[in-house]
């Protein structure tokens, strides 16, 4: 049995309160930062541009994995959802920009999403060195 304990981490988006689930969840060196949409929760607003909406997505996943002891560079595996596939190019142009090697795994799936705004929504996981 592991005496790391497992601790979570929040961003103030209001679908964390109404799905009841965490930004992160950090168990020892292992990060896992739940889907993030591009929106900017400080004043909820929202770019109808895919790949402003992955690099809005990004610095919030950022910010988390900070709070975590972390960063990018620290990101194992990436799943993309997309709303569109013509977003396919621009959004991996921005993923592309943002890692670097050892580059994570990467899954891009195409979706519909709970609010049609959304464009993109990035899910990660880390694991701190």
């Amino acid at each position: 049995m592991s005496d790391t304990k497992r601790w979570t981490i929040n961003s103030g988006s209001r679908f964390e309160e109404l799905a009841g689930y965490s930004r992160a969840v950090i168990e020892g060196n292992w990060i896992f930062v739940s889907g993030t949409a591009g929106f900017n929760f400080e004043d909820g607003s929202i770019s109808d541009v895919a790949a402003e909406q992955a690099r809005q997505a990004l610095r919030t996943i950022e910010a988390t994995l900070e709070k975590a002891g972390a960063s990018i560079s620290d990101i194992v595996r990436v799943r993309v959802y997309l709303a569109n596939r013509e977003d396919v190019v621009p959004v991996s142009k921005v993923l592309g920009k943002t890692f670097s090697d050892p580059r994570p795994t990467n899954t891009t799936i195409i979706c519909g999403f709970a609010e049609e705004v959304m464009k993109v929504e990035l899910e990660v996981t880390a694991l701190k060195q």
